[in-house]
């Protein structure tokens, strides 16, 4: 009797599936190690990460500036919570600030901690400075937006998987659709109470849905206009991913460099998460000016993480490593050659409709419907050839590698990419 082989891979994965909740569906790949754009699984097979913890690790897998940094702190001291001052706290704030323009910080752990942390200041801020009746401050978001799965944020989604029995929900929440200028300036026309508009620059759930490029503009134009909060989330689109140091920026005359970011497309909140920690440790902000920021008093907001030695120092090797070793002019440069390769193959395929993105944040259309396997079919021989990506929306592949990525090393993915695909060609 010939028995199947069981190999290390599909023992961890048993044995999460038996102790660990099933809130995920992952690739079946088990990975172990990981260095700069290439990841290990048990089995030793190494492949080209392209999904990169969803924009987490921007300066690549265990960069060892940042490892280095973490290491260093935390064989000195790793947490005193915010009882007491420690001597990082401060040096990290100076300089997160000065690097986005921002008067002060707030600092979290996670990015879903700093979209709620967002919320309560905008709300707080309505009341306090813009003289809204209390309890009747609301929010305006976008459709199919992604801010995390917490109780408050399901409450404004579109994803019925992630809202479906987790009610009741909380009120005060206006939705439009994306990039859709019209629907915000009527919602702003008509409503007295809104404290702030939250949005995603890119859509990076909604299968990178990116807006026009004067969209983000012309939307703080008008909450300028209106005295509300523009917010933007920038946790999965900022710090460097798009080709830009915010995305936020759009095509402004920057050019993407973004060390003076253009006034006009300046949020009011910024919320950063992810690659603020290299993919590292657990680290989320929320920046914003003094006369916004202030409405926060002592025991109003706080986190014991939030602000450890470990995360100011691992942000500030983070944020240091994207300037030294610009990926912001490499996400730019090798997002464009990635999009121009693409459509060489797309103009003469029937399987894909369409490549979108910015930067290193880039999506393919297939040509299927969102209730079909294809795209997690091509995902999987993706994986057999080498390259790791995951489907979103059923019928669209994210692909969003390390921004320490060389061109050779993409191009090899395009192949890799094209190759797959082409085998799915009917």
């Amino acid at each position: 009797m010939h028995l199947e082989k069981v190999t290390a891979s599909d023992q961890a994965i048993k044995l999460e599936d038996k102790h660990g909740a099933h809130n995920y569906h992952p690739l079946p790949v088990v990975l172990s190690k990981g260095k700069g754009v290439h990841v290990w699984d048990v089995e030793n097979k190494k492949y080209y990460d392209f999904l990169s913890a969803y924009s987490a690790v921007n300066q690549g897998h265990c960069h060892p500036k940042i490892v280095g940094a973490m290491h260093e702190q935390a064989s000195t001291l790793a947490l005193t919570s915010r009882a007491f001052h420690n001597d990082i706290l401060g040096p990290y704030e100076k300089y997160v600030t000065e690097y986005f323009n921002f008067d002060k910080v707030l600092p979290m752990n996670t990015g879903a901690e700093a979209v709620e942390t967002a919320i309560k200041i905008a709300r707080k801020w309505a009341y306090e400075k813009k003289g809204v009746e209390e309890h009747q401050a609301q929010i305006i978001v976008c459709e199919n937006n992604f801010h995390g799965r917490t109780t408050t944020v399901i409450s404004f989604s579109n994803d019925e998987n992630a809202r479906k029995n987790f009610g009741p929900y909380t009120p005060g929440f206006i939705k439009i659709p994306y990039n859709d200028i019209d629907a915000l300036k009527d919602a702003l026309a008509s409503n007295d109470n809104i404290a702030g508009f939250l949005v995603e620059p890119i859509q990076g759930e909604a299968g990178v849905y990116t807006p026009a490029d004067d969209y983000m503009q012309k939307a703080k134009e008008l909450c300028n206009a209106n005295n509300v909060l523009f917010i933007a989330d920038e946790i999965q689109t900022g710090i460097a991913r798009t080709g830009a140091l915010l995305a936020v920026c759009g095509k402004c005359s920057c050019q993407g460099h973004c060390e003076q970011q253009a006034t006009y497309s300046k949020p009011d909140m910024l919320i950063l998460g992810k690659a603020l920690s290299g993919g590292n440790y657990p680290v989320s902000a929320v920046l914003a000016d003094n006369e916004v920021m202030n409405v926060i008093k002592p025991g109003q907001h706080g986190s014991t993480f939030g602000g450890n030695p470990v995360a100011g120092a691992v942000a500030i090797a983070a944020l240091e490593v994207v300037k030294d070793e610009n990926l912001i002019q490499n996400a730019r440069k090798l997002g464009d050659l990635f999009r121009s390769e693409l459509n060489k193959y797309i103009e003469q395929s029937d399987l894909v409709s369409l490549v979108r993105g910015r930067g290193l944040l880039n999506a393919i259309v297939i040509n299927d419907s969102e209730e079909s396997t294809t795209a997690w079919d091509i995902c999987m021989a993706l994986r057999d050839n080498g390259l790791l990506a995951k489907p979103t929306h059923g019928n669209i592949i994210r692909f969003a590698p390390p921004l320490v990525m060389t061109e050779a090393e993409l191009l090899d993915c395009v192949s890799i990419i094209v190759k797959t695909l082409k085998q799915f060609e009917k």
